[in-house]
């Protein structure tokens, strides 16, 4: 294996942990289409179960960097592969609501390390010429693993049928969040064949060993280069006190911390992890059926495949500036196009659907046939009133699907628009520029607070998304996500560097006034 394969190698495996987030993202909007009725949860226990990963993914964030900077990159993420795989089993067998809650937490602490630590680790064994193509890697691997739940979730929802005695409403989500127990082993053992970071060796003073991994992933003449870069930044920091929070607030830092918090929170306050995680749910609202709502789960995260790759192609060629503000302003049109959808659907139950529905409680609905609703607030809180939230929420998709009238290929645009623009812009570039913007000796305790924040801002999406949408409605939850995205572009239009092409030691150089 040639040195650039290699580093691809390297690489590829650790940004692993970003497949399993994908992939306990993607998973559990099929799996609140089953638990959810199950267990009779509310809107807010429905977003606490599914924000619960996020919520615990803060603290995570914000400890992991410092936790590695001292025992190290390597250790640290081979714990975290445990703690997946243990967050998987305990999510499988969960007997309540609660249990469920505090498994998927477990998880949240795993994928919140990883997040951080992957794009750290892999900015510190590239060099200046493929590490956006390298961090971005993490990127490609949470949509492959978004794009393997939801064809996962296809399938358990397609085999799970009236005539199966394996699958049952009452199992079937079991085996949705059991199966990613067979990934988070098999990161778990990868991870034993990674090296060491070699910046992180450095900071150590194993200089000896540094240089052997540098020479060992470069070859002989590049891994020198890198080794005389490394030497002269950690020169240059010798005298430097320990850190604290509080020492990112210096003023010479201050420039590339506000960059950092804004792209980090613009990241999520547009409302990403809330379509992928309901996304089911989403595409359910549009009158499309559960069965193609599962499918249109597949179709999403193809397309989050395909447009990743474009950002991984052109990070290093357009740059990291460009492809935010392009993908950004994307954003912002789309869900504006989906808020358009929403409010001009309406929604209208005949005798005729009401008698074809097929769970017993249907018949209460009878006197609310014919009757035209100009908007879904006010046709799901009627329903929910006579059949109850129970029943309800088990027949939300067929209800919909009868009811509903709207251009859903619309909304399917829309929807679609903005994972593409997403997927090229702000989900990989936030992690790529990071890991870039950052001078060694601050980027574990920079990045694990933005990505602190970052995930904060997710949790209380989730959280409140269900709620949005039975009490502000479709239209205007997507309006505000929309109108956010648009406040967003400006704000980067102004601020935002490039990075591209630079050593890392050459941005701290250009980024980092001195004092």
């Amino acid at each position: 294996m040639n040195n650039k394969a290699y580093t691809i190698f390297i690489s590829f495996i650790v940004a692993l942990g970003g497949f399993l987030f994908g992939f306990d993202a993607g998973i559990i909007s099929g799996v609140m289409s089953f638990a959810g009725p199950q267990f009779n949860l509310t809107e807010i226990q429905s977003g606490w179960v599914v924000s619960a990963p996020s919520f615990a993914a803060m603290f995570a964030m914000l400890f992991s960097g410092r936790i590695s900077d001292s025992i190290g990159r390597k250790k640290t993420l081979i714990f975290v592969a445990f703690l997946y795989a243990i967050s998987a089993l305990l999510s499988a067998i969960a007997p309540t609501y609660e249990m469920l809650y505090i498994a998927r937490m477990i998880g949240g602490l795993a994928f919140g390390a990883a997040l951080v630590l992957a794009p750290m680790y892999i900015a510190e064994i590239s060099t200046a010429e493929n590490r956006g193509k390298l961090v971005s890697l993490q990127q490609l691997n949470i949509v492959f693993g978004f794009f393997a739940a939801f064809l996962s979730n296809y399938f358990f929802n397609k085999y799970n049928t009236s005539e199966s005695t394996f699958l049952t409403d009452e199992n079937v989500w079991r085996y949705m969040l059991g199966v990613e127990l067979i990934p988070a082993l098999f990161y778990f053992v990868l991870l034993f064949f990674v090296p060491k970071s070699p910046r992180w060796l450095y900071l150590k003073e194993k200089f000896t060993e540094a240089a052997q991994v540098l020479n060992q992933i470069h070859g002989i003449e590049r891994g020198g280069v890198e080794i005389a870069s490394i030497e002269k930044n950690i020169q240059a920091d010798q005298n430097k006190t320990k850190l604290k929070i509080k020492d990112l607030l210096k003023p010479s830092l201050r420039f590339i911390l506000v960059i950092g918090l804004v792209v980090g929170v613009l990241q999520q306050i547009t409302g990403i992890n809330a379509v992928y995680f309901y996304a089911t749910s989403i595409f359910k609202q549009t009158g499309i059926g559960t069965d193609a709502a599962f499918s249109s789960g597949v179709l999403l995260s193809t397309i989050s495949v395909i447009f990743t790759f474009v950002a991984i192609y052109l990070i290093d060629r357009m740059g990291r500036r460009p492809l935010l503000l392009i993908g950004t302003a994307g954003i912002s049109i789309s869900l504006l196009l989906c808020a358009y959808s929403f409010k001009n659907a309406t929604y209208q139950l005949s005798v005729e659907k009401i008698n074809q529905f097929e769970f017993a409680e249907s018949q209460k609905l009878v006197p609310f046939a014919d009757k035209i609703y100009d908007n879904d607030i006010d046709f799901k809180n009627e329903l929910k009133l006579v059949l109850g939230n129970q029943v309800y929420s088990k027949n939300d998709g067929e209800i919909l699907e009868a009811a509903t009238t709207i251009n859903a290929n619309l909304v399917l645009i829309g929807i679609l628009g903005f994972i593409a623009c997403f997927a090229f812009s702000l989900g990989p570039v936030m992690w790529v520029l990071l890991s870039e913007l950052y001078p060694i000796k601050y980027r574990g305790i920079a990045i694990g607070v933005i990505a602190f924040i970052n995930s904060l801002i997710s949790s209380i999406v989730q959280l409140i998304f269900p709620w949005e949408l039975s009490n502000l409605g479709n239209a205007l939850t997507f309006f505000l996500f929309g109108a956010i995205a648009f406040i967003g572009f400006f704000i980067m239009l102004k601020i935002l560097p490039e990075t591209k092409g630079k050593s890392l030691e050459e941005l701290e150089h250009e980024l980092v006034k001195d004092e």
